[in-house]
């Protein structure tokens, strides 16, 4: 093998570990704080089954679980600064850590350790909460001030690691997963009507919120600050904006790319454990394993998931990949009944409804890599930062048109039902881009594009009061635009670039890493994501859109970049991804199974239901007439969580 190889684990990034979940609470109802903080923590062993740490005070505790990847012997947390005055719970890992140490030695701090986590404290001693900006990782921080009785809660800027909280008059809890809150004794939980609408709107629930109303999400990019008697403060400290660069080659720009892509990568594969690599076949995994080959002497071991379905099986062409770069590849292939079987143990990893089809395949090959690594690196990111989806270059040519033209396309909209399945299926995707066509803007477009269910067929299934709570249907777009951009002007004029920051800031924390988390976690599987590297990151925040979409072509830069290291032609293959033949499911046995849940979880008797419109949606898709799948495929993973039980507060 050729190119460069990775640093040496004993120089640069000796004693990086991961922990791999943390847990907290600031009680105000007196109680032991330990045990709440030791329940939480044994509610999460399968993010961090190797080592665990508690902290605690009368009134305060925080815990963490530990996977570990470095420092295998050392690593414990918590971490305490030189005076005690600050203790150190963190989730992730800092991969420019050691250029931040250097600096703060350079200025005399005497480090004890020789990891990450002193380095994030003692950054945090000297430049305060700004040191969250200067950290190139994924992470979620908490800091405990034992003088002002402070606690400061941080994520990282694109949202690759979870943290939930939740305020209430019990206390103030925080934790890496959902579940890990409801089981705090005084704490109320209930369902969130809002969250429940934007479920079946997008398929999950929209950052901040969960489906209780209780919880919320630290937003990516932001800091939480809690000083004991007051309101926590949420303040941003890295947001994503495009910021053109000057104008360069195009050549140019792929060595850029590519530099930086190797860089990443090799400070990515740093680990004393076996480190692996999804491979679907696509564009993003197949950077990723082609320079894990150029940076490593290691043996790399690559994974797929494959279905007997020729239609959306990508194996042959994941295997043709890794038979090219030499990896030591695992295919699994995953048929059909069994993916039914797995939907609810799949589903309760995420604790609240969640229904991303590519969850199950995804969860999947999670268990498979983990069988052989601890580790594995994933491309996810790559559509979001570099243009990858087919919206985004639908975004592009519809942007493109005049004013009339996409006024004129909602006419789609009024095809009448068609007696042929794929002829109705086609006729559905066209009317959704078409319904989309004479918003304003990117971000208008953005919303209603990626909808899983129409104002329309909402209208149908859910009665009015539940829908009246958002106000007038007719201003849903301009609502949702306005909360979550509410300055307008801080939005490029490019309408492809605002769709795609809707990509990066919104779908990506909330859906995709969502996804890759519980998935893997659950499997006790580090997953790591070099797309989304700082380096990465700014790279295609400042990289003009031409360098990303080519025509109806995205990630021309990334193409460019990695064709060297591929055989000709491998990368020529049309997108496909971890799709999941819904129409058809829903259409034979697991349709009925559906409808079973329907009927007998205690969703159906929640009165926000027109009941007997969801029982035609069941029938209609049987018959052909239209393709309901995905609001059926959300029922069920409603359905599968309405069973599993509302939760209930500890004792």
């Amino acid at each position: 093998m050729t190119g460069r190889r990775r640093p040496d684990n004993a120089t640069l990034f000796a004693g990086v570990r991961l922990i791999c979940g943390i847990v907290g609470l600031l009680a105000r109802n007196g109680g032991d704080p330990v045990a709440a903080v030791r329940r939480q923590c044994d509610s999460i062993v399968h993010r961090g089954p190797d080592d665990e740490g508690l902290y605690g005070e009368p009134s305060f505790a925080f815990g963490m679980r530990r996977l570990s990847i470095l420092d295998i012997a050392g690593g414990h947390q918590p971490f305490r600064s030189p005076d005690e005055r600050f203790v150190l719970m963190f989730n992730g890992e800092i991969y420019n850590f050691a250029a931040l140490r250097a600096e703060l030695a350079a200025a005399g701090r005497v480090f004890r350790s020789s990891g990450d986590a002193e380095v994030i404290l003692a950054g945090y001693e000297r430049w305060g909460a700004a040191v969250f900006g200067r950290l190139d990782g994924m992470f979620a921080v908490a800091i405990w001030d034992r003088q002002a009785r402070r606690l400061v809660l941080a994520r990282d800027p694109v949202g690759i690691k979870p943290l939930y909280y939740s305020d209430q008059p019990a206390g103030f809890a925080f934790a890496s997963e959902l579940q890990a809150l409801t089981l705090l004794p005084g704490f109320r939980w209930t369902t969130d009507p809002r969250a429940q609408l934007d479920y079946f709107r997008f398929g999950h629930v929209r950052t901040p919120r969960t489906i209780h109303a209780e919880a919320r999400t630290l937003p990516p990019g932001h800091i939480l600050t809690l000083t004991a008697g007051a309101a926590p403060e949420l303040t941003p400290y890295w947001t994503p904006r495009y910021a053109p660069a000057p104008p360069l080659p195009p050549e140019e720009w792929v060595e850029r790319f590519r530099q930086s892509w190797l860089d990443t990568v090799a400070e990515q594969m740093v680990a004393d454990v076996e480190v692996g690599a999804f491979l679907s076949g696509g564009i993003d995994s197949s950077a990723v394993v082609a320079a894990m080959t150029r940076v490593t002497d290691r043996p790399v071991r690559s994974f797929t998931i494959g279905f007997p379905d020729p239609r959306y099986d990508e194996s042959r062409h994941a295997e043709a990949i890794a038979a090219a770069l030499g990896t030591v590849h695992t295919t699994r292939m995953l048929d059909l009944v069994a993916a039914q079987d797995l939907l609810p143990t799949v589903a309760a990893s995420y604790a609240e409804p969640f229904a991303d089809p590519s969850m199950v395949p995804t969860w999947y090959v999670s268990r498979v890599a983990a069988e052989q690594v601890k580790v594995a690196l994933s491309g996810d990111g790559g559509d979001e930062l570099f243009f990858g989806y087919k919206r985004h270059a639908t975004e592009r040519r519809v942007g493109a048109l005049p004013a009339p033209l996409r006024h004129a396309a909602r006419a789609i909209g009024a095809v009448p039902t068609l007696p042929w399945r794929r002829a109705n299926e086609t006729v559905q995707r066209w009317t959704r881009t078409a319904a989309s066509a004479g918003l304003p803007c990117g971000v208008s477009r953005f919303f209603a594009k990626l909808q899983i269910t129409s104002p329309a067929l909402r209208a149908q299934v859910f009665v009015p009061d539940f829908l009246a709570m958002d106000g007038d249907p007719r201003g849903e777009i301009a609502r949702l635009r306005a909360e979550y951009f509410p300055d307008s002007a801080a939005l490029s004029a490019d309408t492809l670039e605002q769709f795609a920051l809707c990509d990066l800031a919104l779908n990506l924390p909330g859906a995709m890493l969502t996804k890759v988390d519980r998935a893997s976690m659950a499997h006790s599987l580090e997953v790591r994501v070099p797309m989304l590297g700082q380096k990465m990151v700014d790279l295609a925040l400042a990289m003009p859109a031409s360098m990303k979409l080519d025509g109806a072509t995205g990630k021309k830069v990334v193409r460019q970049a990695i064709a060297p290291w591929l055989p000709e032609g491998i990368l020529d293959r049309r997108k496909q991804g971890f799709q999941m033949p819904l129409s058809a499911w829903f259409a034979g046995d697991f349709g009925r199974y559906a409808e079973m849940l329907w009927q007998e979880s205690g969703a159906r008797d929640e009165g926000i239901w027109r009941r007997a419109a969801v029982d035609r949606l069941f029938a209609d898709h049987r018959a052909g007439k239209r393709d309901h799948s995905r609001f059926l495929y959300a029922l069920a993973v409603y359905c599968l969580w309405k069973a599993r039980g509302p939760a209930r507060p500890a004792s």
